[in-house]
């Protein structure tokens, strides 16, 4: 774990990195002193690398006013973050992405786009296609992201091709009903990702590492399979980016495949603002439990899916989902993964590695209520150990759910 390992053309003290988990601290689209305080507090906690989360590569991609928009404006306040990352002996990776149909016209300023138009239930919005001119000013857009992220000083960037967001939308016949070379056979809804990883490598160039994030799985019936998504992992290999981050789950059907456990309807619920999303507070407080269904948890739970893609393929993989004790980031590394990724871990303890490295804990304190997810949709990503006055119906569900996984 403590080893060095590198991803690219970067070299990290050790294989543990924070992974790229929504923060929602980048209030008003720009970096925030939140921001800039978590990730530095992270590498000093002796993370190898920490990932900003889910920057936005253009306007039409923000779903959240916190959400990060990888715009020129916003280079100097993010060279500050990486400069005092690499000042705590850190790496930094920033996450570019999309979110295609998962907005509103209110935070992203337009009428949202898919690969498909339509009507999205988890925002809830009408969808507009994208036409060919559009995706292919869109694939310029990665391109720019990443080489503001140069500008800014990051070391590695991470393409989310996963969850359901635009890339996502495009691989997954779910969400994907095209009759154009975009549409139709899998070879075809590749070739959104292929036009975007070829801009991507080619503005990376030989001095920033290229991390894609990939699903195993959508998680539900009408979407990608484990087969498919081994063909969309052996095509990123071909293509040559450095490393895929493994995981699964489709964030507008399947959302706690990916995060697992029960979503705390009650804190989600709690903290949406009444004035713009009551009509969406009353139907999750309804029927979020049906909505979202709970998935039980457990460590390393991406672990057998994981395995069958390492025996596929020969690039570096990152493992990420359930990382919580120094055995099960022993085991993940001994199966011949190159790092491992975690983030609820340290949203409990920003120094969870260094106690891990000093034998301090060989476990992370988290209890796996899920508060910090329930939250993250409306303000800062936090774990209730941190939140001073928590309500008393909001406080019986983090011990109700804290209950039933150490009961497990």
């Amino acid at each position: 774990m403590f080893s060095p390992c590198r991803i690219g053309p970067v070299t990290l003290r050790n294989r543990v990195i924070r992974s790229a988990a929504f923060e929602n601290m980048a209030y008003g689209n720009k970096p925030s002193q939140d921001l800039y305080d978590y990730h530095v507090a992270v590498s000093r906690g002796g993370v190898g690398m920490t990932t900003i989360a889910y920057a936005a590569v253009n306007r039409s991609g923000l779903s959240f006013d916190g959400q990060l928009y990888m715009c020129e404006e916003n280079v100097p306040e993010l060279k500050k973050l990486t400069d005092a990352i690499h000042k705590e002996g850190a790496k930094a990776s920033i996450q570019l992405g999309h979110c295609g149909n998962m907005t509103h016209r209110a935070t992203c300023g337009c009428t949202p786009v898919g690969a498909s138009g339509g009507f999205n239930m988890y925002s809830p919005t009408f969808v507009r296609r994208l036409r060919k001119d559009e995706i292919f000013s869109l694939v310029k857009d990665f391109g720019k992201a990443v080489n503001l992220a140069r500008e800014a000083g990051f070391d590695c960037v991470e393409i989310h091709a996963g969850h359901g967001y635009l890339i996502s939308q495009f691989l997954s016949p779910y969400t994907n009903h095209r009759h154009d070379e975009f549409g139709g056979s899998l070879d075809n809804r590749m070739r959104f990702m292929r036009l975007v990883m070829k801009e991507v490598l080619d503005a990376a160039g030989d001095d920033i590492a290229v991390v894609v994030k990939v699903n195993m799985k959508d998680g539900f019936r009408r979407g990608m399979k484990q087969a498919e998504c081994l063909e969309v992992a052996k095509e990123l290999e071909r293509l040559g980016v450095h490393a895929l981050v493994l995981s699964a789950g489709f964030v507008s059907k399947a959302p706690m495949e990916v995060m697992r456990g029960a979503m705390p309807i009650k804190t989600l619920t709690h903290y949406m603002d009444m004035k713009k999303f009551w009509w969406l507070k009353a139907m999750v407080r309804l029927f979020g439990r049906i909505l979202i269904p709970t998935i039980p948890y457990k460590d390393s739970y991406f672990l057998e899916d994981a395995k069958v893609f390492r025996a596929a393929l020969k690039m570096p993989l990152i493992y990420v989902g359930g990382m919580v004790s120094k055995d099960g980031i022993e085991e993940v590394l001994d199966s011949g993964f190159v790092a491992v990724q975690m983030a609820r871990a340290l949203v409990h303890d920003t120094d969870f590695v260094n106690k891990l490295q000093s034998g301090e804990v060989t476990r992370s304190g988290c209890r796996h209520s899920n508060y910090c997810i329930g939250r993250m949709y409306s303000l800062e990503m936090k774990c209730n150990k941190c939140v001073e006055n928590l309500p008393p119906s909001l406080q019986k569900e983090v011990s109700e759910a804290e209950k039933r996984w150490e009961g497990k």
